[in-house]
């Protein structure tokens, strides 16, 4: 008991990191201390230099002709997973949602895809160390390819121009991705100017708290009292939180995946549920509440689920 415990407390303390961060964003909206257009650079800010600036800094220093033949198996992994959250989001999606067309694909996205990139590139580094987020990376390989698929697609109401596939695939993302790829297999990384090595470096440090800060400054722009009403939302983050990792994780071991693979299930499968819910029907028109109301909730309760499920991880495999 006490193991677990001590498990508990050292992956409690970069959860509180992240969520005080979220306090932070939350406070300057409240009370007026940034112009309203914050989320919208903040935004920009983190999808344009931060993430890329994270992704190249960790390709580049861990990706080798090694370490992807040893690693290849973890894409399958997080592929099973995808295909089962699919075949589960569609069908619960309108048990939530009814009739509602658009509100039905918003909780098939959320019950599909949590906040894997934000939140999951933030604390795999903090709680299992920088090794390990090159392994997160490829790991969530599938993720990053359904969400500017099939996931951008689906937010987007019915009526709207569709977007083209290719396109939102050729995104700061995976272009970094590719960048970073190049670098590390080349073994050109070790020619990159060092001054620039480090601006990288000091860029992807900046990236888990801004974005939790952005997560808090975007939820602050709704009224509390009414996202927490939403019986349904906790429903959706139980599962999102707890079941869905759960089954998951227990999937993957019964193929004989190792304990780091299951632990990196349980961050990409296991995350609140992402700020897209908000952004995509704000951009449309349409009403965000129900994604304000999922990631106030499931960011606040992962603080507790995501250290609970590392430490029964470590204890029970």
């Amino acid at each position: 008991m006490s193991e677990l415990f001590e498990t508990f407390k050292a992956t409690l303390s970069p959860m509180l990191v992240m969520f005080l961060c979220m306090i932070i964003g939350f406070a300057a909206n409240k009370m007026k201390l940034a112009p309203e257009n914050t989320a919208t650079v903040l935004s920009k800010l983190e999808n344009y230099f931060l993430v890329p600036a994270l992704i190249i800094n960790t390709f580049m220093k861990y990706c080798t002709v090694r370490s992807v033949t040893e690693q290849y198996k973890l894409i399958l992994y997080c592929l099973a997973a995808l295909v089962i959250a699919l075949a589960v989001a569609l069908p619960l999606s309108k048990v939530f949602a009814g009739d509602d067309a658009y509100r039905r694909n918003i909780y098939k996205y959320a019950l599909a895809f949590g906040n894997f990139s934000f939140m999951g590139n933030a604390i795999v580094p903090a709680i299992m160390g920088d090794s390990m987020l090159y392994n997160y990376m490829l790991y969530i390989l599938p993720l990053n390819v359904a969400v500017y698929t099939w996931g951008v697609i689906i937010l987007i109401p019915k009526g709207e121009k569709t977007q083209n596939v290719l396109k939102n695939l050729l995104n700061p993302i995976f272009v970094s991705i590719l960048i970073g790829v190049a670098l590390g297999l080349s073994g050109l990384a070790e020619s990159v100017p060092s001054f620039v090595r480090q601006t990288i470096s000091s860029c992807s440090a900046c990236m888990g708290p801004l974005a939790m800060i952005l997560t808090g400054f975007v939820i602050g722009s709704y009224d509390i009292g009414g996202l927490i009403k939403n019986k349904r939302v906790y429903i959706a983050t139980f599962l999102r939180l707890i079941v869905l990792p759960t089954a998951f994780i227990l999937l993957l071991r019964l193929l004989g995946a190792d304990k780091n693979t299951l632990y990196l299930t349980l961050f990409a499968y296991g995350t609140p549920l992402g700020l897209n819910t908000v952004v995509f029907p704000a951009a449309y028109g349409s009403d965000t509440s129900t994604g304000a109301s999922m990631a106030m909730i499931s960011h606040t309760l992962c603080v507790i689920t995501i250290p609970v499920m590392y430490a029964l991880l470590t204890i029970l495999f």
